[in-house]
């Protein structure tokens, strides 16, 4: 089976009215799509008996810093049935920097979801727990961001005692 083009074929047979974006680099597969689809895309790509995406290893977030939609958030999920892994991408704009969770999906979402608000400050909406990991939680920048400076920002957080 020629995962690179079935998935996609899949996803617009099951959701006509979704924009999807696919890209092939070097056999790894990326669709990007609108945000609001998010829980909708992962359950059926999750729970359909041909695909079965059953873990999500990783999710991260890209700061473009001049794009009109800022961020784009990354889910990496893996098919152990036919050991293939998928991207998706969702742009996050910095008005309403939020997107649905998926912890409702894949339950390894909850600490990178908590991971990605804590270093970029996307809100994951329906977290179960949605607290900082790294940074205490009065903490009021996020690391990760490009406006965030290299050095840090003197007296932000007060540095531990020698």
């Amino acid at each position: 089976m020629n995962h690179i083009e079935f998935i996609p074929r899949k996803l617009k047979e099951k959701f006509p009215s979704v924009d999807f974006e696919a890209s092939d680099y070097k056999g790894e597969l990326t669709i990007k799509f609108d945000k609001k689809f998010i829980v909708d895309v992962c359950r059926f790509l999750q729970s359909d008996s041909e695909l079965e995406f059953k873990l999500c290893p990783d999710i991260t977030a890209i700061d473009w810093a001049v794009r009109k939609n800022r961020f784009t958030v990354v889910y990496n999920i893996f098919s152990l049935k036919n050991n293939f892994r998928l991207r998706l991408k969702c742009d996050v704009d910095e008005s309403d920097c939020s997107i649905n969770s998926v912890v409702s999906v894949w339950q390894s979402a909850n600490w990178q979801e908590r991971e990605t608000f804590d270093m970029y400050g996307i809100n994951f909406k329906n977290h179960p727990d949605l607290r900082r990991m790294y940074m205490p939680e009065e903490f009021e920048y996020h690391p990760l961001r490009k406006d965030f400076p290299l050095m840090g920002i003197p007296d932000s957080m007060p540095l531990p005692k020698k």
